[in-house]
């Protein structure tokens, strides 16, 4: 049985190495070991017992603001709904912490964000410090292809 968890820093090792692919091919952004470390209570895991089978993160830009980030399950357990358990369990989490309107996403799989009631979005309205502090890290920067959703909380 398949338990969503919050993540630990013991958990790190494991968590880098199911996204090494990902990350390789430019499909989920790169992030250190220490950036996961100091964002360690943002993350939600999925174990098959001691198994790392996928892991998501919420993170906060504002009151206003969360976004969905590293969504990652291991390919032999996708179609499991492992993934969409995930983002429930983040958008839960974003309304038991007070944001106030949205949970970003940006993805290259937008078809599964769509099916949970996520809505395209210009990416022109992401907030600036988004782009800057991320996007400008990634591989594929200035030329994105990723499409932006959100899911409206309020």
């Amino acid at each position: 049985m398949i338990e969503l968890v919050k993540a630990k820093l013991s958990d790190i090792p494991a968590m880098q190495a199911l996204v090494a692919p990902e990350v390789k091919d430019g499909i989920i952004l790169n992030r250190t070991e220490d950036e996961v470390a100091t964002n360690i209570r943002s993350y939600v895991l999925a174990k098959d017992g001691e198994k790392l089978v996928g892991y998501t993160a919420l993170h906060i830009h504002s009151r206003r603001l969360a976004e969905i980030r590293s969504l990652i399950v291991d390919e032999a357990y996708r179609g499991q709904n492992v993934g969409q358990r995930m983002v429930q369990f983040t958008l839960e989490e974003a309304k038991n912490i007070g944001v106030e309107e949205d949970v970003l996403v940006l993805t290259y799989l937008p078809q599964f964000f769509l099916k949970l009631n996520f809505k395209e979005i210009d990416k022109e309205v992401i907030p600036e410090h988004k782009i800057w502090a991320d996007c400008i890290k990634c591989i594929h920067f200035p030329i994105c292809n990723e499409v932006a959703l959100v899911y409206k909380l309020a």
